[in-house]
């Protein structure tokens, strides 16, 4: 007869003020061989508080072999408040009642749960061990625990189509079917906003350069980035300082042609280039860049304030001089040309050339923040979320791994989707692009993404920015990208001991499939299938580099280069110019959007480029998974070289006129949750 056997159960709820719950709690231990009945936890004088430990004792008549599962259940007790239990992990110490055994015999289990349970998800199973991929698993119940977790989350967790021909996201539509382990709050710094809430009512346009200005002597003081901006905004050097090294650092692009759409002639930029040159050799010397803004070609601009607002679709072209300055030399405002459309040059009347820049800027605003921003970091966050949640189980290396990075991307996107980019969002009410132009401007835009623009070597390389001077998105980007590759080779070469392990792990390929499935076509050049443990590392250092650093590049720049409005107007209440000659000072404010549109604009960007108060920084995690030895060497090792990429970053910036502050790994997030 087997032997029976007596297992100490201790049951810990999480230190968190509201963890506990008034709820039944049940418990039953799960072995190879067997499982117990369910046992009621909290009796007597025994409560699921915040911080503490529920003892149980559990007895079998029989052995249950190897204890594998914890299995956990709420029920609601009659006539209390039906709450949430968050739970830290389950202890399970074995004593074998056997003739000469020992309490120092007793061996301890920990299941770790660190998630919330509530008594509508019915059993939740807990595992105790290592993280391992599916064909590692030695036990039966084990694989089919795996098989069980992801049938039930695929059906709580569904793909939705946000744009057609955008990547795909969740099919919810409130931040409670996200329920409490995919929602977070945040702890927001608190931000002076006074001075711009008391021009939202002010539904006229600006009278002046000099009224600008007093509105920014008191919303701008502090931001030393932003009266930077205001003291150069007309520079021509400026100008190009922004296309790599401002909020938008992901469009300028060197080029050796010029695109047939553009109506120069070698002799109209002779006089740009240095003497003796032509336009041919610049552009075979690689001095000569671009940016294209074709996406935004046609969308239909939007009504602000009642008012007809314009976006046009630049095209702008850059020199590299030989004081190794990014300075622009044609621009053309619309994708057509002919002779309503004119280039205009440096050496046209100073107000024609600024009006020429402005609209550069205004259309650079509507890429960055409906491609550079949302797409590029939100939607692929999101994504990348969905995807794991619905092919990776809990136990799998690259599951625990991934979501800290992306699990916030689910609750920011749902609330971007109803707040900005719905009826009487921002979007709606006061940028040009509004909600008639987003689905056409993200179609469009995510026909253009390709796996090499998301892996930054590739994409600096290709747009032959990764050697400009003075290009510190590039030079940052690149050490960070690099720190993150080693970090995550080392943890693939963890689990992953040959190129074959990638090739047999039928959940990472399932994985990789539900993500191309739903967000990219297949000459976008993203892997098919993973074919070595490089292909997976790489892939990997993408993601969390889009969800992080890139994000980071983005978001948390964009107030610096926008509090001055001049330099990033949300909208142009005027058409491009047709003729030159024709424009003063006055004509160009009478083109920047309205009082209102301008200071509500900024008040939102106030808040999404503020760090949060308890924001993680980036390879810093909270997980108990983390905390394991070969793990935490790991992240021993990225976090110092992070924090040296820091002190670099904080030593250059201190010499600098114009830092870059926004890829100091101090100051990334590790998600995207803003």
């Amino acid at each position: 007869m087997a032997s029976r056997e007596k297992f100490e159960v201790s049951v810990h709820t999480s230190p968190g003020p509201t963890s506990g719950t008034f709820s039944h709690l049940w418990l039953s231990l799960i072995g190879s061989q067997g499982e117990t009945p369910p046992t009621r936890v909290n009796e007597g004088e025994c409560h699921l508080l915040p911080g503490s430990t529920c003892p149980v004792l559990v007895q079998t008549d029989s052995s249950l072999g190897r204890l594998v599962l914890v299995r956990l259940r709420l029920e609601v007790q009659t006539g209390f408040p039906n709450l949430d239990w968050h739970c830290s992990h389950v202890e399970v110490r074995r004593q074998h009642e056997r003739p000469g055994s020992r309490p120092e015999d007793a061996e301890t289990q920990v299941f770790h749960c660190d998630r919330w349970l509530q008594t509508g998800d019915g059993d939740m199973e807990l595992r105790s061990g290592k993280l391992c991929l599916l064909m590692d698993e030695t036990e039966d119940k084990l694989k089919q625990q795996r098989h069980e977790q992801l049938t039930h989350r695929q059906k709580l967790i569904r793909w939705c189509v946000f744009v057609d021909g955008a990547p795909h996201c969740v099919d919810m539509n409130t931040l409670s079917e996200l329920g409490p382990n995919l929602s977070f709050s945040r702890t927001s710094q608190q931000l002076n906003v006074h001075y711009l809430k008391g021009f939202t009512g002010r539904v006229q346009a600006w009278t002046s350069f000099s009224e600008l200005e007093a509105m920014f002597v008191h919303s701008g003081h502090n931001n030393d980035i932003a009266k930077k901006v205001r003291g150069h905004w007309k520079d021509d050097w400026y100008f190009g300082q922004q296309c790599v090294n401002g909020s938008n650092p992901l469009l300028l692009r060197q080029i050796r042609l010029l695109p047939p759409h553009l109506s120069v002639t070698p002799d109209m930029l002779r006089p740009f280039l240095p003497e003796g040159s032509s336009l041919e050799r610049e552009l075979q010397t690689g001095h000569i860049y671009l940016l294209d803004y074709e996406v935004l070609d046609g969308v239909p601009a939007n009504v602000v304030n009642g008012r007809q607002t314009f976006v046009s679709a630049p095209l702008c072209l850059l020199h590299l001089n030989q004081q190794q300055q990014l300075v622009p030399i044609a621009i053309q405002l619309q994708q057509t040309p002919g002779p309503e459309t004119p280039v205009f040059l440096p050496s046209d009347p100073g107000c024609d050339w600024l009006l020429a820049k402005i609209w550069v800027r205004s259309a650079d605003f509507q890429y960055h923040q409906l491609i550079s921003h949302y797409l590029r970091t939100h939607m692929m966050a999101e994504l990348f979320c969905v995807a794991t949640l619905r092919q990776l189980p809990d136990v799998h290396p690259l599951h625990q791994l991934l979501m800290p990075h992306v699990r916030p991307s689910l609750q920011i996107n749902l609330q971007a989707r109803t707040l900005l980019l719905a009826a009487d969002g921002l979007f709606d009410k006061m940028v040009g692009c509004g909600l008639k132009a987003i689905p056409v401007v993200l179609s469009r835009a995510s026909k253009g993404i390709r796996y090499r623009s998301l892996c930054v070597p590739e994409d600096l390389s290709d747009r032959g920015v990764d050697k400009l001077p003075q290009s510190y998105y590039a030079q940052d980007a690149l050490r960070v990208w690099r720190a993150l590759h080693r970090f995550v080779v080392s943890w693939v070469d963890l689990y992953y001991h040959a190129d074959s392990d990638a090739q047999r792990d039928p959940e990472l390929q399932h994985w990789l499939d539900d993500i191309n499935t739903h967000g990219f076509t297949r000459s976008a050049g993203f892997p098919r299938v993973f074919n070595s443990k490089a292909e997976v590392s790489t892939y990997v250092t993408m993601i969390i580099y889009t969800c992080s650093a890139q994000h980071a590049a983005v978001n948390f720049s964009q107030l610096d280069f926008a509090l001055w409005t001049p330099n990033c107007p949300p909208a142009m209440m005027r058409p491009p110019p047709q003729v030159k000659g024709a424009v003063t000072e006055e004509d160009i404010v009478s083109f920047l959007p309205y009082v209102n549109t301008s200071c509500r604009v900024l008040l939102v960007l106030t808040q999404l480029s503020q760090l949060a108060a308890d924001f993680v920084p980036l390879c810093h995690y909270k997980e108990a998974v983390f905390r394991d030895d070969a793990h935490r060497r790991l992240l021993e090792e990225v976090q110092a070289e992070l924090e040296m990429i820091s002190e670099d970053i904080s030593e250059r910036n201190s010499h600098l006129e114009l830092p870059y502050p926004y890829l100091c790994p101090r100051l990334i997030d590790n998600s995207v949750n803003i």
